[in-house]
């Protein structure tokens, strides 16, 4: 049986509460929502706090309206939101784990989730039987043996969503609080993921207005719940009239951050989403797609899953606005 170590636990009220723990403690701490992932890393020794610094009893992380979103939400309460909210932010939270982990799970945990690698998310005696690897504790990433960085990947659900909509995240830390957009909250390294500093707080997350645009969210997984997407497919379109203004796609699963595509968004822009536009774009998105073999299916057939995914999710929006 895996145990957690021994730590110590505080319930802060406010952010600047917390802030002030975090600061004390210093890397010692750890800050936690409900802790999903944490305590089950913290029993692999994954991650190894002293103190642990919960966030869920701050009433600042659990407003929403329409347009901002905090990021103590669970899942459930986030798939169950208000119609005037943009519908694939409550369809990607629909998709994620299971229902009893939705219900406990947050948005802020979902956005900040750590890289994920079969090498990795693995017992702590099974790690040390390989030597680790550079994730943690190693000096080796196992997926490729000669590279200077870690490969593990992005395994989130709504984080492409919001990067492909244009979210905006507000953190609140020691230096005050800034806006970052989604897009640059996240990095192409399995290990440094997040632009976040570890002693600042994800507070809320500001939605674009629907005016004008409408996304889809697809997700590949072996089983139809609970597993982690080892590929996801968020797609953004502006339309103008019956063409398309602007587009997006962004993939999850198949790097360490949401991998936007310029080149899918580029072949969509001023045309009629058609057969024909919406098989470009697929191709286009599949060509910079290179999933590691690092999680679940053979890497080319998720390649190859690349294609007709991006084309599932547009042709969801086309028939839309059909």
């Amino acid at each position: 049986m895996l145990r957690l170590p021994a730590f110590a636990y505080l319930q802060p009220k406010t952010l600047a509460e917390a802030i002030a723990m975090k600061a004390d403690a210093g890397p010692s701490g750890m800050y936690v929502a409900v802790g999903t992932d944490l305590y089950p890393y913290m029993k692999r020794r994954h991650e190894d706090p002293t103190l642990v610094i919960s966030l869920m009893g701050i009433p600042d992380l659990r407003r929403a309206d329409d347009r901002v979103v905090g990021a103590g939400l669970t899942l459930t309460e986030l798939a169950v939101g208000p119609s005037a909210r943009p519908a694939v932010v409550a369809d990607a939270a629909r998709l994620v784990s299971t229902p009893l982990l939705r219900n406990m799970g947050t948005l802020g945990g979902n956005l900040c989730l750590d890289t994920r690698c079969n090498y990795y998310n693995q017992s702590y005696e099974w790690r040390k039987s390989i030597d680790f690897c550079m994730k943690k504790e190693g000096h080796i990433c196992w997926v490729a043996p000669s590279s200077p960085r870690c490969w593990a990947v992005s395994s989130s659900d709504i984080a492409p969503v919001m990067v492909a909509i244009g979210a905006e995240y507000r953190l609140v830390g020691p230096q005050g609080e800034r806006i970052v957009p989604a897009a640059r909250f996240y990095h192409n390294d399995g290990i440094n993921y997040l632009t976040k500093q570890p002693d600042e707080i994800l507070v809320d997350v500001r939605l674009p207005a629907p005016n004008g645009w409408d996304a889809a969210y697809h997700k590949l997984r072996r089983r139809g719940s609970f597993d982690f997407p080892v590929l996801g497919v968020a797609a953004w379109i502006r339309w103008d009239g019956t063409e398309v203004s602007d587009a997006k796609i962004v993939l999850g699963g198949v790097a360490s951050y949401p991998q936007e595509v310029p080149e899918a968004g580029a072949v969509l822009r001023g045309v009629t989403l058609g057969t024909a536009s919406i098989a470009a774009a697929a191709e286009a998105a599949y060509r910079p797609s290179k999933p590691m073999d690092n999680t679940d299916f053979d890497l080319s057939w998720r390649k190859q899953m690349t294609r007709v995914y991006v084309a599932r999710a547009l042709e969801e929006l086309r028939q839309r606005r059909v």
